[in-house]
């Protein structure tokens, strides 16, 4: 399932990956192959659940963090995280269009707008923004607080992006490809 890094068989996993691949199962009802490869290293597979938790625990809806998702996987070329987090999106209620436009870092509401491309900034400059885009990002209506969230989520995904990037993890979603676009917003 993976062809550099071992997709582990939940089946015949054991110790802590074990016990964390039940909880995922619990929660999701199936084991997505990331999670698979993450298994390999309990304390990377912890962080990163951890990090969804806190993610979540924030001020964003799980709309707006999916949309976050797909800003920062478009940004990276992450294959897997593009298909992951189109699906998740529209379970959290996103149109096609919504996810096509926020891959490209464009949303109807402005300040949605202003925060995919702040997390694309983030994501492409390795954090070196510039004061302007932290002043529009203030403009918009974004607190410190919410800037600093939007950092989280972009390590968050910066981590399963680059990490299917190093495993070339087998997509188990339906397949979306970065750069390829039904409708061209931009």
């Amino acid at each position: 399932m993976s062809t550099r890094i071992e997709t582990l068989n939940p089946e015949t996993t054991t110790g802590e990956s074990k016990e964390l691949f039940n909880g995922v199962q619990k929660k999701l009802g199936f084991i997505p192959n990331l999670i698979k490869v993450f298994g390999n290293s309990p304390a990377t597979l912890k962080s990163y659940l951890q990090l969804g938790e806190l993610t979540a625990s924030g001020n964003f809806s799980n709309k707006f963090r999916e949309q976050l998702a797909l800003a920062i996987a478009e940004e990276n070329n992450c294959n897997y995280c593009l298909s992951a987090h189109t699906t998740i999106g529209k379970m959290n209620g996103l149109s096609d269009e919504q996810t096509e436009q926020s891959r490209q870092g464009i949303a109807t509401d402005v300040k949605i707008e202003v925060g995919l491309k702040l997390a694309q900034s983030i994501t492409k400059n390795r954090g070196k923004i510039t004061s302007e885009e932290i002043e529009a990002a203030k403009l918009a209506g974004y607190t410190d607080e919410d800037i600093l969230e939007i950092v989280l989520n972009v390590v968050s995904n910066t981590l399963t992006n680059y990490v299917n990037h190093i495993a070339e993890t087998e997509i188990d979603f339906p397949k979306v490809e970065a750069g390829k676009f039904t409708v061209l917003t931009q």
